[in-house]
């Protein structure tokens, strides 16, 4: 078998380090026997699609995200989404983030299959179940393809209470990892800070959201959040969701 995919790869027009990425993949792919039978197929199917890109020079359209969705309750994550909605990157942002994304194998999973074994893991149902706030922030470049993810976020979340999902923009992306936070930690950093300005990046990457999202209240008297599921289609910086 091994002798056929390089066989296959070596009719194939693209360079040397794209063919051996890209054979790696396969050949990681086809050893995953230990895995659900669900996990194989899906593996076998990105693995096709990727010998067809690659055939037609198009290599980087599958491995390069189109799209990055923050996933923030006190495991800070994000999602490295492609144009065809499948995850290729799993970035995390604190160390219960880290831990979430190694008890998971998310990577060239469709997009709502992997948010929704996300927030089942059993820590997440936990801190949920306990009041703690789930943050979804969906960044892109395509308006459509951010829509998308949108609705599929707010139809895995649909039911649940303390949830909260939106749009971001790119600039303040760029600004949130500076800082070495997710998009859904800056949100709520930016917010705190306005009302706290000796408030730090460094303080925030410590404490979950229900913490950021208290202390907020505290200081600009807000009523505490009525556990809804709310969702906003506006770029907002601030923590809070308008309607």
């Amino acid at each position: 078998m091994d002798e056929k995919l390089y066989a296959a790869f070596d009719q194939i027009r693209a360079s040397r380090e794209q063919k051996e990425q890209t054979l790696a993949f396969l050949l990681q792919a086809r050893n995953t026997k230990h895995r659900p039978t669900h996990i194989r197929r899906l593996a076998a199917v990105a693995a096709c699609l990727a010998i067809l890109l690659v055939g037609a020079g198009g290599y980087w359209l599958y491995f390069i995200p189109t799209s990055v969705v923050s996933i923030d309750i006190n495991p800070s994550l994000e999602l490295g989404i492609n144009r065809f909605d499948k995850v290729v990157s799993v970035d995390a942002y604190n160390g219960d983030g880290q831990a979430l994304a190694d008890s998971l194998d998310l990577r060239f999973l469709d997009f709502q299959t992997a948010l929704e074994q996300a927030i089942s893991n059993q820590n997440v149902t936990q801190q949920m179940e306990e009041g703690a706030l789930l943050s979804i922030t969906v960044v892109g470049k395509s308006q459509t393809q951010s829509d998308r993810l949108l609705a599929e976020a707010e139809a895995c979340t649909a039911g649940r209470e303390n949830v909260r999902c939106c749009h971001g923009d790119m600039d303040t992306l760029e600004q949130a990892h500076h800082m070495g936070l997710s998009f859904g930690k800056y949100q709520a950093f930016l917010h705190l800070q306005a009302l706290d300005p000796t408030f730090t990046s460094e303080e925030a990457a410590g404490m979950t959201m229900r913490e950021i999202q208290e202390r907020i209240e505290e200081l600009s008297g807000m009523a505490v959040s009525d556990g809804s599921n709310t969702h906003s289609h506006g770029q907002k910086h601030g923590w809070q969701n308008h309607h």
